[in-house]
């Protein structure tokens, strides 16, 4: 019988799904507890993690984090945007390689820290992306 694993390519550099969606606020901690209250998210210091399966290896769970930032943040810069979404990826060195040969603006270097790579990019509309490696 054929590993349902056998099919996937884990070393194709890659989105593999959302890592986070990021937003301004006027009151981060505020929004926060509305969002808690009212809709029922679990809210931490940070915003919500949201928890799910990968359809490939059931017993790995990802993670989407949500949280609101506030309004007067540089961490979206240089986008103009008023959002930021992490995308979830593999190979992120394959990846920004890939990148940069199609001419992709690499906001900077790629940073590794205990939970995983992170660089920036921006999209043709000015749209600062940032992409995520976990670490396993």
């Amino acid at each position: 019988m054929e590993n349902q694993d056998d099919n996937v390519d884990y070393k194709t550099p890659k989105v593999t799904g959302i890592g986070g969606v990021f937003f301004f606020s006027d009151d981060p901690k505020q929004t926060r507890k509305w969002y808690g209250e009212n809709l029922g998210l679990e809210i931490n210091d940070y915003g919500s993690t949201f928890e799910s399966r990968d359809i490939n290896k059931p017993e790995k769970i990802n993670i989407l984090e949500w949280s609101p930032f506030q309004k007067d943040s540089t961490y979206f810069s240089p986008s103009k945007k008023e959002f930021m979404i992490n995308y979830r990826v593999q190979n992120i060195e394959g990846l920004v390689e890939k990148l940069k040969e199609n001419g992709v603006v690499v906001v900077d270097e790629i940073q590794s820290f205990d939970y995983g790579k992170f660089v920036h990019i921006m999209d043709p509309e000015g749209n600062k992306i940032e992409l995520w490696e976990p670490a396993e």
